[in-house]
């Protein structure tokens, strides 16, 4: 079976969403547009829908495209930082007042529950689409997550995903070698391997992409806070505590360095999109054997 456990827990990713949830919006360019690129290539593929989820919704980026291609669906947005979800409710009020006017009353409100992607509080085979943005990869144990959301799928439901690669931040991982030699930074998980954990978890025929984006950055310190605003380090094992003055002058010194001709830093992601098909269950082969009858006299 293929896994991709990462020495970190759910605990210190939540805590670590919770402490950036209030500045969010400000660096959720990547989120949004990987976001937009998905809506895409869902509205190539015919389904219907009744109950969406949206994994890791955060604060609702992706909401209003998926309701736009759904619009009789049932969004349910689930998250595991509580700070999060309760920025998407305080911002969504009046847009969803609007959408229940403009729909007539008849779509339901937006629903959110707290939940990490292994432990869904939904019933097997409840859901008929997962779309989940850029979550996975925070998630210590991703082929759990996985298994989750085909259990809660229906027959013939839709997983689409996205997922930082393993050459995401390569810019900064480089800069970090030269200078912070007990870093320890994320490890992501390659296409390929999400594609097996799809096969195993009883997905068919699985679709896996890699895209890449780049952000560029007037200065080594926009581009630290990037990194760090879009979900830190949750590995038990990271380095502890602050870099000394030396080591923080000696990485953005290293950093500064990869400026490109206009003197701007480049920060490269690399973005996997993954989608499949909940397959039917296999009925297992169940051998029947012929036991001789025993003949006699009735007592």
């Amino acid at each position: 079976m293929t896994t991709a456990r990462v020495d970190a827990d759910v605990a210190t990713v939540r805590r670590q969403f919770d402490r950036r949830a209030r500045g969010f919006g400000a660096h959720d360019a990547v989120v949004r547009e990987v976001g937009a690129r998905m809506l895409e290539r869902l509205s190539l593929m015919r389904h219907r829908v009744d109950l969406l989820l949206d994994l890791g919704s955060g604060q609702g980026a992706s909401r209003a495209g998926l309701l736009r291609q759904f619009p009789a669906a049932r969004w349910l947005g689930v998250d595991l930082s509580p700070a999060m979800l309760r920025a998407d409710a305080g911002s969504a009020r009046f847009a969803r007042l609007a959408s229940w006017l403009r729909l007539g009353g008849r779509r339901g409100a937006p629903m959110r529950a707290c939940a990490s992607a292994e432990a869904l509080p939904l019933a097997d085979a409840s859901v008929d689409l997962v779309f989940s943005n850029l979550m996975l990869h925070w998630h210590p144990a991703p082929h759990e997550a996985i298994a989750e959301m085909a259990r809660v799928l229906r027959t013939g439901g839709l997983v689409l995903f996205s997922s930082f690669g393993p050459d995401t931040w390569k810019d900064l991982r480089g800069a970090c070698a030269a200078s912070l030699p007990h870093a320890r930074p994320m490890p992501f998980v390659d296409m390929h391997d999400f594609g097996d954990m799809l096969v195993e978890a009883g997905f068919e025929a699985p679709v896996m992409e890699v895209e890449i984006l780049r952000l560029t950055f007037a200065g080594a310190r926009q581009l630290l806070a990037e990194a760090r605003a879009l979900g830190g380090n949750p590995r038990a094992d990271r380095a502890r505590g602050l870099p000394s003055g030396r080591q923080a002058r000696a990485l953005l010194a290293a950093l500064q360095a990869s400026a490109d001709a206009q003197g701007r830093l480049p920060l490269h992601f690399e973005i996997v999109i993954g989608h499949g098909w909940k397959a039917a269950p296999r009925s297992a082969g169940i051998s029947t054997i012929a036991m001789p009858t025993r003949r006699g006299r009735a007592p």
